[in-house]
């Protein structure tokens, strides 16, 4: 009986160590959280504006699209730019975003060799080579607050990619952060630019806004759009990454309940073991003095 109470003893030590570890975990993943949203506002403001202006020139000069990134081509290869976390420790975070795009591969009965992945993070990575598709592009590492300048190589290569018919169409694979405790599988077409959903922003807002442009719009457009398209691309990885920390929070959460509930459950039963031990005893002491009489 010792020895079996000496062995809860050390579970309920080695769970509650795993309980501050997880814990710590949770601390760390909600601060990450709290940082990236905060940068994220930043980015949305000049995403904002960013739209606009496109809009705007977009809208005037569609019949000027050709050579730009508004150009619709003939589909021969599609990319798929997916956007995985690097870590384990993010519940179903993952598994959740890879098996939808295996889904739209699918669906789209697209062959193997139709197909260019460009892959961020390291368990897309490892989960593609294993099912044999070659990768075209891969990037890890990714900084847990990633900033544009971190980032310019995976997004300018992406567009540049595209500029050179490594694929004629691009859609960006990711998990869209919701609330702390969900998030949202995504498969958005990034590439080309898509005018659709562009609304003037004269017309929605009632104001006129006017641009003087040199050398001219077309040339603009040229300038912008990748621009644009670039930072289309850094807004998903932002927003990937605020899912992946959200849903680390909240998987740590979850292990130290859980570890909780085992410690609770260990304490009762260790408890239940030393008294029936001790119960043991007193009728073994009864017993002999009993014998003694």
């Amino acid at each position: 009986m010792a020895a079996s109470l000496q062995d809860i003893q050390r579970r309920i030590a080695s769970t509650k160590k795993t309980r501050q570890i997880t814990s710590a975990m949770q601390m760390v993943s909600t601060a990450k959280l709290s940082q990236i949203q905060r940068q994220g506002g930043s980015y949305h403001d000049y995403s904002d504006r960013l739209h606009d202006m496109v809009s705007h020139i977009a809208q005037a000069n569609l019949a000027n699209s050709a050579g730009t990134l508004l150009e619709q081509r003939e589909i021969k290869k599609v990319g798929f730019l997916v956007i995985t976390s690097d870590r384990g420790l993010v519940g179903g975070y993952n598994s959740t975003l890879l098996k939808g795009l295996m889904s739209i591969i699918k669906e789209r009965n697209l062959k193997p060799e139709q197909i260019e992945f460009l892959v961020v993070g390291g368990n897309g990575a490892d989960f593609l080579k294993k099912r044999g598709y070659k990768l075209a592009y891969e990037y890890t590492n990714v900084a847990d607050v990633p900033t544009f300048n971190g980032i310019r190589d995976i997004v300018s290569t992406v567009t540049e990619m595209y500029d050179n018919a490594v694929f004629d169409e691009l859609t960006v694979v990711y998990n869209h952060f919701v609330t702390r405790i969900s998030n949202e599988f995504r498969a958005e077409k990034m590439l080309p630019v898509s005018t659709d959903g562009m609304v003037d922003p004269n017309e929605s807002t009632g104001y006129h806004a006017e641009y003087d442009v040199e050398p001219s719009a077309e040339a603009i457009l040229q300038v912008i759009l990748p621009q644009y398209a670039q930072s289309l691309i850094y807004g998903a990885i932002l927003d990937a990454k605020t899912a992946e920390h959200a849903a680390s929070s909240t998987a740590m959460s979850s292990a130290t309940d859980n570890a909780k509930d085992i410690i609770d459950k260990l304490d009762l039963q260790f408890n239940r073991a030393r008294q029936s031990a001790i119960t043991t005893e007193i009728t073994e002491i009864t017993g002999g003095m009993a014998a003694l009489e």
